[in-house]
């Protein structure tokens, strides 16, 4: 239910009003039953709390909250809206049941609500983000994939800046980002992936006219990869090659640096875009906002994120573990 200061536990029990929900996913929720009962109580939806234990019961249903208890925190021990390291450490404790219960195959997915770096960081966590704890518990390097609609992105760097991420560009570097891009997307059941490899410059540089990157790294790169079987194409001038996958010319755009890919997805919709985590033993989805401290409590915050995401993880948590079966027995 992520960051029990923020919004997460808010948007939660407002996700899990919806029977749409309900209808494709048994939610079990890992957080704190004092938190989730102010918000049920604030915003008087008149769900029923329930506690429970793996193996999980089968009879989830609209108006009753299963919920995993970590005994954390309740409403008296945080502020809510206010960065404070039991806040952190609450939040930490609920990925770490979450991972558990994944790890365990209690449940196919993992979707999250935000946490608060600063609030991680005072109750005593060496991470700053969910990925980096999946990472260490898993032993697993993950891939970030945006989702919204038919559009698919991944991102060749992410979190560094613009320089650095243009002095990281190597044909090397692009080959092996389709290469992830497609192994990934076939875990998700797309067999043959097609990938659209977004270009840096304006017009994909015309020839080199306003730069050389396309010519010398991305083309090559491109090549690369197709000679290793994948099918891919690129470098697609970036003001287009989204537009391209919406409206399905592409299964997914490489995106080279992370505004790129980011501005694309959240100008199309903002609310519905959902991160998607791949290349760890279990999917992993999540909004793709922050805690939203500001507003936390009022009762004001959309769950259009966190419903998104719920379903986003329901409809490809078999396809992904069957797909994570096939890469161990080596079997395609």
């Amino acid at each position: 239910m992520g960051d029990p200061a923020g919004i997460g536990p808010e948007i939660t029990v407002k996700a899990l009003q919806q029977d749409s929900v309900y209808d494709i996913a048994r939610p079990v929720v890992v957080g704190s039953s004092g938190i989730l009962r102010h918000y049920i109580d604030l915003l008087s939806t008149g769900q029923h709390l329930r506690q429970v234990h793996a193996p999980f019961v089968q009879d989830s249903r609209p108006g009753v909250i299963d919920v995993v208890e970590t005994g954390s925190v309740t409403p008296e021990l945080i502020t809510i809206g206010r960065i404070s390291a039991s806040a952190g450490r609450a939040a930490f404790s609920y990925i770490e049941a979450a991972i558990r219960l994944a790890l365990q195959g209690c449940v196919h997915a993992v979707v999250t609500a935000p946490i608060n770096k600063e609030s991680l960081i005072l109750g005593g966590s060496h991470f700053v983000d969910h990925t980096t704890m999946l990472e260490n518990a898993t032993g697993s390097s993950a891939v970030t994939m945006f989702l919204v609609d038919t559009l698919r992105v991944f991102f060749l760097t992410r979190h560094v800046s613009l320089q650095d991420s243009i002095n990281l560009l190597s044909a090397d570097l692009v080959a092996e980002g389709i290469s992830t891009a497609v192994q990934n997307l076939r875990r998700l059941g797309l067999p043959e992936p097609k990938i659209a490899v977004a270009a840096l410059n304006p017009h994909a540089s015309d020839g080199g006219m306003f730069g050389t990157e396309e010519q010398h790294l991305i083309s090559p790169g491109v090549q690369q990869a197709r000679n290793c079987g994948f099918c891919a194409v690129g470098p697609v001038p970036a003001d287009a090659v989204f537009s391209l996958a919406l409206r399905g010319k592409y299964d997914a755009v490489l995106s080279l640096y992370h505004d790129q890919g980011h501005i694309a997805a959240k100008t199309y919709d903002f609310e519905r875009t959902v991160s998607v985590t791949l290349g760890l033993p279990f999917l992993r989805t999540s909004v793709d906002h922050g805690t939203a401290l500001d507003i936390a409590g009022q009762g004001n915050a959309s769950a259009v994120s966190m419903i998104e995401a719920i379903k986003t993880a329901a409809r490809y948590a078999h396809a992904y573990a069957s797909g994570n079966a096939q890469l161990e027995t080596g079997t395609s």
